[in-house]
């Protein structure tokens, strides 16, 4: 009961204390994330009391409990096409708040989260850009400080910040550039090269996010995988065909 207090935007309030509006959408999409989403969620409720932000979990058809695990944390949940462009999309149109931010349910915002989202909403400049976290690996191997020193150089000089990261934009902004194509992968890539490299900020807060998939696959075979998927989507291969590659 507590994360619903802290999480849902149109919690019941004593009389003397109106509802606030929220300020921020954030748009979680899902499938089978019942493991890592608490996680998720306990993070951002840490720091997003007072109904200031409201979480969207887009599912896409969750087997393992997701949309119950979700709701019991305050959450608003909705069904959505499987499929992470779809869902994002979908998660995007179901609020109404002016600020978005889009963030997978493996990923924890770090410490100082909601003060960095505040200073750039804040910024009128800000309106027509776009800003992702610093990311970080939940592992203590050395191999996996040496991948987020190239993840930092590939969103700074590449304008290429993956979903991972985290992607807070203005609602107006979202919809001028289309929101996100219905992509069962790459969708992140497609919206970033839309907004444009100079059109992207770094946010100094961490975005902690699940090593499962390097642990497992290697932390050099998981990038070059990552590499060949960029590369064949930039070669205009479909989405649905790299998916295939991606694993």
């Amino acid at each position: 009961m507590a994360a619903r207090a802290i999480l849902a935007a149109d919690i019941l309030q004593p009389a003397d204390r109106p509802v606030i509006p929220a300020r921020l959408d954030i748009v979680i999409p899902c499938l089978n994330a019942a493991a890592t989403l608490p996680g998720t969620l306990d993070a951002l409720a840490r720091e997003s009391g007072d109904g200031w932000a409201c979480v969207t979990v887009a599912d896409g058809g969750s087997a393992d409990g997701t949309p119950a695990v979700a709701s019991a944390a305050g959450a608003r949940v909705i069904a959505a096409p499987r499929g992470r462009g779809p869902q994002l999309a979908a998660g995007a149109a179901a609020g109404r708040a002016p600020w978005l931010l889009f963030l997978h349910a493996d990923t924890r915002l770090g410490i100082g989260w909601r003060a960095a989202v505040e200073r750039f909403a804040a910024d009128p400049a800000n309106e027509r850009r776009a800003a992702y976290f610093r990311l970080r690996y939940d592992s203590a191997r050395p191999a996996a400080r040496r991948l987020e020193r190239i993840v930092a150089w590939r969103s700074r000089a590449l304008g290429l910040p993956y979903g991972d990261q985290g992607l807070l934009i203005a609602r107006p902004f979202y919809e001028e550039l289309g929101g996100f194509a219905p992509l069962p992968l790459m969708e992140d890539v497609d919206f970033v090269r839309r907004i444009g490299r100079h059109r992207l900020a770094g946010l100094p807060a961490d975005a902690v996010t699940s090593a499962a998939r390097y642990e497992r696959d290697g932390w050099l075979a998981r990038p070059a995988r990552n590499l060949l998927c960029l590369t064949l989507y930039a070669a205009g291969v479909a989405p649905r065909l790299i998916r295939r590659v991606y694993g």
